[in-house]
C-alpha cells in the first residue's frame, strides 16, 4: 500500500485540474442519480418495496457524509450559498416539500385516498421542515467553530 500511495503522479497541473473536474463532476452524478432512483423505485413500489432501496440508501448515505464532513473538515461551506440562517430556512423548506411531495404521492399510490395523501403531506412537511432546519443550523454552527478554528491556525 505504501508503494502505491508514493508513487510519482504523471500529470502536470492543467490534467490534475481536468481529472479533479470529472471526478467531482462524477460524485455528484452519483449522488443525484441515486437519490432520482430512490425516488423511483418509491413511485413504483411504494412502501412495500423498501427493502429493495437498502443498498442505494447505504451508498446515498456514506457518499452524503463524506461529502459534508469533508468539505466541514477543510473549511468550506458551499460555492454559492452561505452558512446562515437565511439559507437554512430556504433549504428547509425546499427539502421538506419535496420529500413530504413525494410520501404523499406514494401514500396515493398505496391507499388511494386524497385526505390520507393530503395529511401525509401536512404532516410530513412541518416534521421534516423542523427537523432539517435544526439539524442544518447545528452543522452550520460546527462550520462555524471550524472555520474560526481554521482561521486562528492560520494567523499563528
Amino acid at each position: 500500500m505504501r508503494r502505491i500511495r508514493n508513487k510519482k503522479n504523471n500529470l502536470d497541473e492543467m490534467q490534475e485540474q481536468k481529472l479533479l473536474h470529472v471526478e467531482r463532476n462524477g460524485a455528484w452524478l452519483a449522488f443525484w442519480g441515486l437519490l432520482a432512483v430512490m425516488i423511483v423505485q418509491l413511485l413504483i413500489f411504494g412502501f412495500e418495496g423498501t427493502e429493495r432501496l437498502v443498498g442505494e440508501w447505504v451508498v446515498f448515505m456514506c457518499l452524503s457524509i463524506y461529502i459534508a464532513v469533508g468539505s466541514i473538515r477543510i473549511g468550506v461551506w458551499d460555492r454559492k450559498l452561505e452558512a446562515n440562517a437565511k439559507t437554512n430556512l430556504l433549504l428547509s423548506i425546499v427539502a421538506s416539500f419535496v420529500s413530504a411531495m413525494v410520501l404523499a404521492l406514494v401514500n396515493y399510490r398505496t391507499y388511494q385516498a386524497v385526505e390520507a395523501a393530503v395529511a401525509t403531506f401536512v404532516m410530513n412537511v412541518i416534521v421534516l421542515f423542523a427537523v432539517l432546519f435544526i439539524c442544518l443550523t447545528c452543522v452550520t454552527q460546527i462550520y462555524k467553530k471550524r472555520l474560526a478554528k481554521l482561521e486562528q491556525e492560520e494567523e499563528e
